[in-house]
């Protein structure tokens, strides 16, 4: 949608081999792993077992934990790229101008979507507790990581002070 309305791809990553198009790819990588693990759970349960599921967590009260960490999530992404408007980008825009955005869940945390998809994770891996989805948790807690820091060091270039006061202010996660 954002791409229609305005005309550039808020899909930054590129093929080189730089550290920002890798983490790309692992991105990428994670989100496959992840659509293959839920789809044999939800479409293959013959091959659960194969998942290595941590049986002694199957419980449904931590499955109801997690499906509420993955409601809230859904809702915490949902509002923070509202809240990003035209500034919304998957990855590192060097070509386009945007906003620094700070209000809203940004005042919160500097990295509410991030924020979101973590938790995500760790609702799946209540929900689903095997020894991929705890994989998944620790492939994307290192990708995340290493996604937030690149993209610091690009807004300081970017809008310098404003951005160190923001940072500031305004912790990573919350």
């Amino acid at each position: 949608m954002l791409w229609r309305k305005t005309g550039i791809n808020p899909l930054t990553f590129k093929k080189t081999d730089n550290a920002h198009d890798y983490n790309g790819k692992v991105f990428t990588f994670i989100t496959i792993f992840e659509l293959i693990v839920v789809g044999i759970y939800a479409f293959k349960n013959e091959w659960y077992e194969y998942l290595l599921p941590f049986w002694y967590l199957e419980n449904p009260i931590l499955q109801k934990i997690g499906w509420t960490l993955l409601f809230i999530s859904l809702i915490v992404v949902w509002i923070s790229q509202s809240q990003m408007a035209n500034s919304w980008r998957i990855g590192i825009d060097e070509k386009n101008k945007t906003k620094l955005v700070t209000k809203g869940m940004f005042s919160i945390s500097r990295n509410p979507i991030f924020l979101g998809i973590m938790i995500a994770n760790i609702g799946l891996f209540l929900v689903i507790p095997n020894a991929f989805t705890l994989l998944i948790i620790s492939l994307s807690t290192l990708s995340v990581n290493t996604q937030i820091r690149l993209e610091e060091e690009f807004l300081k270039g970017e809008f310098g002070n404003e951005y160190i006061q923001y940072v500031e202010k305004v912790r990573r996660w919350i």
